[in-house]
């Protein structure tokens, strides 16, 4: 905690992080002192639900127990002076903060004004302490509402979980949801059944004039099977694909029609939240949480050689996609500088946000447009650095010219099949000058004339198979959650850690697959709480917090209306869930202690080996995978362990045998991986 200088300075600033109060401190000058909270100081009870149910579910309060000497650093800075000012994040859960900090600290010092910016510059904290305000009621009451919400959700279903199936288990309203999607994926990926298909594929050149001979100075083109009969194509089986290569290869190529577009392509929008976690996990391979903890670093500012820390990003937790005047004006200059006039658009893009959008934030952005990626890059590390130029990219793109294309199309006759080949050329490059190459690139189709006959080289039969869907990834998981309207911004990251960390989920190169235990624990929830874990309901839940910020609804009413269904349904499910925790599976193995034979039993991780004679002998051990350790001179077996990164594979005789793979899979083929600390187990 920074210490009071000794001359008496008239105001006080309260921010979240000390890295943040370290970026700022240098545009307020020296009558501003600067605290951190270090986050929330006040939450509900961990022992205890803290909602007063019966009292329109009153929350208590208390205060966190590593924040007790911080809120007592804040009183004291509080003292004496003219004004105090609460810079916390502009979101929910920021106002949130600023709301139980006023509570605590109105009794020493009632001048308490809240400020909010959207980036760490000198214009922007300016801007916000010269415009101070009050608290949002209506923000707070969302953010209130939602945490009660989850709080009497999670205290109710967890202990039910801990009761039926195993201790440290955890049930939520969106983790439980989420949870849901990745298990009912997982059982249409087992359920599919791939089916044969055959396409059919046309080598072709023009011809050279009467000589009925190919064009030796022109390549050959690629036309696809199109129509068969007018109808699409749909070939089977090789005996059907190879009966219709035979019968082709003695028809007449004869160009029947020719289509040719301008086509304009438009840059996409600057970043949402959502649109950088899923282009960081595609691009970069960050997880979501990595996204989003270098995305704070990046917002909260890094130091640029002997200059102090500097904000090289916008707030990063936003579903908006507008973008400030000066910002936007700023863009378009710079682009006008480097790329040419041609490649700014007369009038500035607009892009349409979706409707729970929260049109006072901005996407995210630099904070200042012609601090270009290679300028900083001495001053990042290699992640911040590419997280930073995904940004820049995006940004900077988004402010300029489209890129046009010209689209051909020729459809290609031979007996009653049609054949398309296509071909794009740029006719303006627009913002894909500034990145994705391959979209600049010429696809040459050959100068074609309508009835005109073609030189057939071959046709090409290809054999595929339908795919089942891919399974989640985080991108491809928040794009879904976005999508179906489950959870915000803030809430992706802590969601998909969560089901890792209970050993729901296992991330395989990047893909999430449910465990054992997380499809016992949808099975069961689905079973008794189906509003619960119901897709739309939490979408419609999702809404009315909206609502909720907007003052459009009462947040108790929120709360009542969900209630009292959900306690019908608690009540009769602590009655009618199946003891899985109960259920145990007599096997051949015997105890290593005392000699009885060992059951299977559920448990927080999963499955495990328990002695029979539990209480009275409590050896118990994880369930071997039947693979053999690869590890030389070791006759150990493989067996699942967890760590905070997720599941892996490490030898039943750790710690003598250090062995462990991240998949099954990896250890029988790849042999073994290095053994970084952070993989060991959580056991």
């Amino acid at each position: 905690m920074k210490k009071m200088g000794r001359k008496m300075v008239k105001y006080l600033v309260v921010v979240e992080s000390p890295t943040k109060s370290k970026t700022i401190n240098k545009f307020l000058g020296k009558n501003y002192f600067i605290l951190s909270s270090m986050g929330h100081v006040v939450d509900l009870p961990k022992s205890e639900m803290g909602v007063d149910i019966d009292n329109d579910f009153k929350p208590r309060y208390v205060v966190i127990a590593k924040r007790r000497k911080i809120l007592s650093e804040l009183k004291k800075g509080a003292k004496n002076k003219a004004r105090i000012f609460l810079a916390m994040d502009p979101d929910r859960e920021g106002e949130a903060i600023a709301y139980h900090l006023k509570e605590h600290l109105k009794d020493i010092n009632d001048n308490i004004f809240r400020v909010t910016f959207h980036e760490i510059t000198e214009r922007a904290i300016k801007d916000a302490f010269n415009k101070p305000h009050g608290l949002d009621l209506n923000k707070i009451n969302a953010q209130q509402a939602r945490r009660v919400l989850d709080r009497v959700l999670g205290y109710s279903l967890s202990p039910l979980l801990w009761k039926k199936v195993g201790s440290g288990l955890s049930a939520g309203r969106v983790q439980s949801v989420a949870l849901r999607l990745i298990v009912e994926r997982e059982k249409k990926i087992l359920a599919f059944v791939p089916q044969e298909y055959w396409e059919l594929e046309a080598l072709l050149k023009k011809i050279d004039g009467n000589a009925k001979v190919p064009r030796q100075d022109l390549k050959p083109f690629s036309a696809k099977l199109l129509l068969i009969d007018g109808k699409k194509a749909e070939i089977k089986t090789a005996e059907d694909a190879t009966l219709l290569k035979n019968r082709l290869q003695k028809e007449t190529f004869v160009v029947k029609d020719i289509k040719a577009r301008k086509k304009r392509k438009f840059p996409a929008s600057p970043y949402t939240t959502s649109k950088l976690q899923q282009d960081a996990f595609n691009k970069l391979r960050f997880s979501v949480s990595k996204t989003m903890k270098i995305a704070q670093e990046l917002y909260e500012g890094i130091e640029l050689g002997h200059k102090e820390a500097t904000g090289l990003i916008t707030y990063m937790r936003t579903d908006s996609v507008s973008v400030s005047k000066d910002a936007e004006a700023a863009c378009r200059e710079y682009i006008t500088k480097r790329f040419g006039k041609r490649y700014c658009p007369e009038t500035p893009h607009r892009y349409k946000a979706k409707k729970t959008a929260q049109e006072a934030h901005e996407a995210i952005r630099p904070t200042l447009p012609l601090r270009e990626p290679e300028t900083v890059r001495q001053y990042l590390n290699v992640q911040q650095y590419r997280l930073y130029e995904l940004i820049w990219n995006r940004f900077i793109a988004s402010q300029m010219e489209s890129a046009v294309n010209l689209t051909i199309s020729a459809d290609i006759l031979a007996g009653n099949c049609i054949f398309r080949a296509s071909g794009t050329k740029v006719i303006f490059d627009g913002f894909t000058v500034l990145y994705n190459q391959e979209d600049r690139e010429d696809k040459v189709l050959p100068s074609l004339s309508k009835d005109e006959k073609l030189y057939l080289i071959k046709l090409e039969p290809s054999q595929h198979f339908t795919t089942p869907p891919p399974r989640f990834s985080d991108a491809s998981l928040v794009k879904e959650l976005e999508e179906k309207g489950i959870g915000r911004p803030s809430t992706y990251a802590p969601i998909i850690s969560t089901i890792i960390i209970r050993n729901y989920v296992r991330r395989e190169k990047g893909y999430l697959h449910p465990t054992e235990l997380g499809n016992l624990v949808i099975k069961l929830l689905i079973e008794h709480f189906p509003k619960v874990l119901d897709i739309k309901f939490t979408a419609y839940l999702e809404e009315e917090l909206d609502d909720v910020e907007d003052g459009k609804i009462d947040w108790v009413k929120v709360l009542r209306d969900f209630y009292a269904p959900f306690k019908e349904a608690f009540r009769k499910a602590q009655k009618e869930m199946a003891n899985h925790k109960k259920a145990e599976v007599l096997t051949d193995e015997v105890c290593e202690l005392c000699g009885k034979r060992m059951v299977i039993k559920w448990g927080r991780k999963g499955k495990f080996l328990s002695c029979s004679a539990f209480p009275k002998c409590k050896f118990s051990k994880s369930i071997t995978t039947g693979v053999k350790c690869p590890q030389e001179g070791c006759n150990g077996e493989l067996i699942e362990r967890r760590s905070h990164r997720g599941t892996f594979y490490g030898c039943s005789n750790y710690p003598k045998c250090r062995y462990i793979a991240s998949t099954l899979n990896a250890a029988q083929k790849e042999g073994p991986e290095k053994d970084p600390d952070n993989l060991k187990s959580e056991d």
